[in-house]
């Protein structure tokens, strides 16, 4: 019997149970993936995942309540702007049965054509729309006339608008809102997230179909009331007197800034032309214009308080000393600068009095570049000053790396720099403050909508010259009203203080200096020993007069004389004895002979103030382009004496007297027509031939 063969089949491994395995491996690789990403979900990206969740679910309702802005007060307390309710009208598409009929009735109240509006109600329904406004903010009784209609699908609700119960007064200050009540200008502008405060909002909660079933309200928080530093009384009466010069004088702006210099707080500031902001889509851009802060110019002879303070501060001269005026000429690095007036030797303080271009300039190379620029910015030029409104320039300050070799003769009078009329303001009531430069502001408080303050103004203190130097400079700048270039910004009961500047415009043609367009100004501060206001007048492109002494001063007077009594300013000058005051710009007893100088000058003066010509308009507009002069009084108008005068003296004097000058020739005036001492009136055409001597 063979013996039996050996097995060779081994025991294979049952596949279906390493299969199991792979699948388990998966499922637990699965499970982790899904654990790690869940936690990863639920933990780092919670906030956001739960955010976009709640977007999709919660729905703005189109029917959430409007802000209630802040108001905007006076230093008393005074509302000049506040939020008043009114109609707004929106459709619901949906629900309007007959659309042609609905927008015939409705399209005149409204302001929408009736084709335009029809056309709206059948787009809004073929995109579902559940709303869409159709007037916002209408003026008073026209929500009534809408209910009135009965109209299904329209609605009604009320929101805010904005409300300046004094139209034009401080435009440009307080600004103005748009449609959805931001600010876009002004204060409205600059303070518009205090102010606006957070908007009341319906958000409704929906599910997958749009159905809501839950709604949240946040409520509406009021806005916070500003309280300026203007004052509404002397506001009103500063654009009273704006508005009357620039009728007399046909001028194409004009700023007036009043500033209390001991806090630094504006208590007036007005700009012509000016515009209503209850209206401010109906106005020009220039109108809006914020000339105070926004419009640049050469200063001219009120820029000299920088050259004569620095020398005073810095020692080199006290206002008794002398200084050669050579005449009325000097020569800067080959550029000739004349004065208006030869002048011989006079006082420091004369000098300033009669606005001396010599005496500034040789002032201004005693002192040196590098210290007089310091001093101008010590001053405040060539910088912004902070004011609480947007547009503010910063004016033109070259360094002095950049000046040319003649620049600091130009820059002594007040030419190639740029200032504003705030920076001006600023500037005199550093010295007007004891030499003490308080950065001028318009916010006095910040109130919540319970009346709790929230900020008080803390404005930056710079001292510039020492209270000595302030002293010397206000006894300096009295002498120009009294014995110099302002003396009709003389006041009556109270000493006043100040400079009168008259600079030529750059022509943009020809690039250099006009010959017949200037703009005027006067900086002035009353009382002297303790000021209370400084104000600032300018006037750009007056017709006819022109000097600032002539035009601005007045401007001055006017306004110091109406506000220093309501801010319990006592006079200073006795009324009766007139007695005289002890100036540090008088330097020498007046004999006889220049007292009768002085009564003869004055009554010179007086005369040709008697005749400044005043500009009228025909409808609004001159005839055919030219200017239509009227005499400020009914007084004859004698043809002054032009010979031996250059043709820009002539043109100068013929201009301030609302003369129209034909010149023939170059030279000196030979020839005249009519006759020197000829009775005239205004519209009369002066005719002179110029020569050269032989």
């Amino acid at each position: 019997m063979s013996p039996r063969p050996a097995s060779t089949s081994r025991i294979q491994p049952d596949s279906s149970h390493r299969r199991a395995l792979v699948v388990v491996a998966v499922l637990v690789v699965w499970m982790l993936f899904i654990a790690v990403r869940l936690f990863y979900l639920q933990s780092v990206q919670y906030e956001q995942l739960h955010k976009e969740a709640r977007a999709q679910q919660m729905h703005l309702d189109s029917s959430s309540k409007g802000t209630v802005r802040g108001r905007l007060l006076d230093r008393e307390g005074r509302e000049l702007a506040l939020s008043l309710d009114s109609d707004s009208c929106f459709a619901i598409p949906y629900e309007i049965e007959n659309i042609e009929d609905t927008s015939t009735r409705l399209a005149s109240l409204v302001g929408i054509d009736a084709a335009e509006l029809a056309r709206r109600f059948k787009d809004a329904n073929q995109a579902k729309a559940k709303f869409i406004w159709l007037a916002r903010r209408m003026e008073e009784g026209r929500g009534k006339q809408i209910l009135d209609l009965n109209l299904k699908g329209i609605h009604l609700r009320q929101e805010p608008k904005r409300f300046y119960p004094n139209g034009s007064l401080a435009a440009h200050v307080l600004g103005f809102v748009g449609l959805d009540e931001v600010g876009l200008a002004g204060m409205e502008q600059f303070q518009n997230r205090r102010m606006r405060g957070d908007t009341g909002k319906v958000f409704v909660e929906t599910d997958a179909h749009g159905n809501s079933y839950e709604s949240k309200e946040e409520q509406q928080r009021a806005g916070q009331s500003i309280v300026l530093t203007i004052d509404q009384m002397i506001q009103y009466r500063v654009e009273q007197s704006l508005a009357a010069v620039m009728d007399r004088t046909n001028a194409k702006s004009g700023t007036v800034v009043v500033l209390d210099p001991r806090t630094g707080e504006i208590l007036a500031l007005a700009n012509a032309p000016t515009f209503d902001p209850n209206n401010a889509s109906d106005a020009s851009r220039q109108s809006r214009l914020n000339g105070a802060l926004e419009n640049t110019y050469e200063p001219g002879s009120t820029f000299k308080i920088v050259a004569f303070s620095a020398a005073v501060e810095e020692g080199l001269v006290r206002p008794t000393d002398l200084i050669d005026c050579q005449m009325g000429s000097i020569t800067v690095a080959g550029r000739l600068i004349h004065d208006h007036h030869p002048f011989g030797t006079l006082s420091i303080a004369e000098a300033l009095a009669k606005s001396s271009n010599v005496a500034a300039i040789r002032l201004g190379l005693r002192v040196g570049n590098d210290r007089l620029f310091s001093y101008m910015t010590r001053f405040g030029f060539g910088s912004r000053t902070g004011i609480e409104l947007p547009g503010e320039t910063a004016g033109l300050l070259r360094p002095v790396a950049r000046w040319s070799p003649s620049s600091v003769g130009s820059l002594a009078i007040g030419q190639e720099v740029g200032v504003t009329a705030l920076q001006m303001a600023s500037a005199f009531g550093a010295l007007a403050n004891g030499g003490v430069r308080i950065s001028p502001h318009l916010v006095r408080e910040i109130r919540e909508s319970d009346g709790s303050v929230t900020y008080t103004a803390t404005p930056a203190q710079i001292r510039v010259v020492s209270d000595q130097t302030a002293r010397s400079l206000r006894g300096m700048l009295e002498g120009v009203t009294l014995n110099g270039t302002a003396k009709l910004a003389q006041l009556n009961g109270y000493s006043a203080a100040g400079k009168t500047g008259t600079a030529q415009k750059i022509d943009p043609r020809t690039k250099a200096y006009s010959t017949t367009k200037h703009v005027a100004s006067f900086v002035g501060f009353a009382p002297v020993d303790n000021p209370a206001v400084v104000i600032v007048v300018v006037l750009d492109e007056p017709a006819g007069a022109y000097h600032g002494g002539d035009v601005a001063a007045p401007v001055f007077r006017e306004i110091a004389e109406q506000i220093l009594p309501g801010l319990n300013i006592a006079p200073d000058i006795d009324l009766k004895d007139q007695a005289p005051r002890d100036l540090v710009a008088q330097t020498k007893v007046e004999s006889p002979a220049e007292a009768r100088e002085r009564d003869e000058q004055n009554r010179v003066n007086q005369k040709r103030t008697d005749t400044i010509p005043q500009v009228a308009r025909v409808n609004g507009k001159s005839n055919s382009g030219e200017i239509v002069y009227a005499l400020a009084s009914r007084r004859a108008m004698l043809m002054p004496d032009l010979s031996g005068r250059s043709v820009r003296d002539a043109v100068r004097i013929c201009a301030q007297l609302g003369l129209r000058l034909e010149a023939h020739g170059e030279g000196r005036a030979m020839r005249q027509l009519p006759a020197a001492g000829s009775e005239l009136d205004a519209s009369c055409v002066v005719r002179v031939e110029f020569g050269r001597s032989e």
